[in-house]
């Protein structure tokens, strides 16, 4: 039996990589979609430009009414590969389909994403411009959100990301403009800056405000906890008393504290990473902490959905329960699955000869996805492998009216013969 069920999440990994290479093709003929994007606005806030990008979801349909979830990222342009391979690797199962937004700090950064002005840090002189992060933040709410959700197909559910500065920034945002984001992700937050001052907040604030449907992921690199002493260990910083290991404890204190404020409503993660330095860490960081705070989203018991002994009531039980947790985490209605998944699990059951099963999936992908010309042809092709071409030719007209692709368009001509 276990083969039996093993089988099929290989079968269902090779068809959603097909099925999205056929949507890219398609689309492709049908027209020219950009979906890497690079641009600029001008703030009023922070009266300079700020460049920034955009990436869509390799599903992205100018013509469809679909909404994405939006995930910010600070230092954009620096950590645009790491943030690309990780959605890229995990969404589907782990991830939904969402729109990445990059924001650059390559100028200004220090004085854009620090919380207060500072004369003097670690010893030495203070010579660039800090304490703008109050500014920056009215940048983000009051000028590029309001840009993005004018420009692409957004909701309301936004990931905040940033990394050292950014990380702090990430934290005061959360704390202090706790209903930008839903989610925040910190990657080694430079909580040690101005005398612990966010730390000390922090606390403050995570005793007595509320948090609820709030939730923030904390990563800190511990492979060089004190540059000048190796005998610092995770186990042992806290004892450690030098300007060199305040940076860790910092965020040490400030995590150990946040696990420990249930009434808060927040939910808090956190993770060391042993092997990892300052510089290495967002990528590994931000796979777990996007996975994690998208726990939720995780597609349960796929076992059932591949076992071929699991009947369509059960399957419909399943996908209602799905479809509950994702509209209650992302406050609207939301499918159970995303497209690919119907349609794999469609084609795969069409060739486990469960053509009832079959059908469920290839109908619900049409139920969910109405605008998709993938969801008509997949319907097609059960119609074909049931010999039944008038049908086929039905779906198929309906792919070729929403896609006027060259590949429907052929399809089509040739069941017509």
């Amino acid at each position: 039996m276990k083969n039996r069920i093993r089988l099929p999440i290989i079968i269902i990994t090779f068809i959603c990589f097909s099925l999205l290479s056929k949507a890219q093709t398609n689309q492709k003929e049908q027209e020219l979609v950009v979906t890497d994007v690079v641009d600029s606005l001008y703030s009023k806030t922070l009266k300079s430009s700020r460049d920034f990008w955009v990436k869509l979801p390799d599903n992205y349909n100018p013509k469809s009414n679909t909404k994405y979830p939006v995930i910010y990222l600070l230092d954009g342009f620096s950590l645009k590969s790491s943030l690309e391979a990780v959605y890229t690797n995990y969404w589907g199962h782990y991830l939904p389909h969402m729109i990445l937004v990059g924001i650059s700090n390559r100028t200004n950064r220090t004085r854009d994403l620090t919380i207060s002005k500072i004369e003097s840090r670690r010893g030495s002189s203070m010579q660039t411009e800090s304490g703008g992060a109050e500014v920056f933040t009215m940048f983000i709410k009051n000028e590029l959100i309001p840009h993005i959700n004018k420009t692409y197909p957004t909701t309301n559910h936004r990931t905040l990301i940033g990394h050292s500065y950014a990380g702090l920034f990430t934290i005061n945002t959360l704390i202090n403009h706790t209903d930008l984001f839903t989610n925040y992700i910190a990657i080694d937050p430079s909580l040690e800056w101005d005398n612990q001052k966010l730390v000390i907040e922090a606390k403050e604030k995570l005793k007595n405000k509320d948090f609820n449907r709030k939730s923030l992921f904390v990563a800190l690199a511990a492979e060089q906890l004190n540059m000048q002493d190796e005998s610092v260990t995770i186990d042992n910083v806290m004892k450690d008393e030098s300007g060199f290991s305040l940076f860790a404890r910092s965020i040490i204190d400030f995590s150990e504290f946040a696990i420990t404020q249930k009434q808060n409503k927040l939910n808090f993660k956190w993770k060391v990473y042993p092997e990892d330095l300052h510089g290495t860490v967002p990528l590994p960081a931000m796979r777990d902490g996007l996975v994690s705070l998208f726990e939720w989203f995780q597609f349960k018991s796929p076992q059932k959905y591949n076992n071929p002994e699991t009947s369509i009531d059960e399957i419909r039980v399943l996908l209602n329960k799905q479809e509950a947790i994702y509209t209650k985490h992302f406050g609207y209605k939301t499918p159970p699955m995303v497209e690919e998944l119907f349609i794999g699990y469609a084609y795969m059951n069409l060739q486990m000869e469960q053509p009832e099963k079959s059908f469920l999936f290839f109908d619900m992908a049409i139920k969910y996805y109405p605008e998709s010309a993938n969801a008509y042809d997949a319907m097609a092709d059960y119609y074909i492998a049931k010999k039944n071409n008038k049908k086929a030719i039905e779906f198929l007209e309906k792919a070729y009216q929403i896609s006027n692709s060259n590949y429907h368009k052929e399809k089509l001509d040739s069941l017509k013969e």
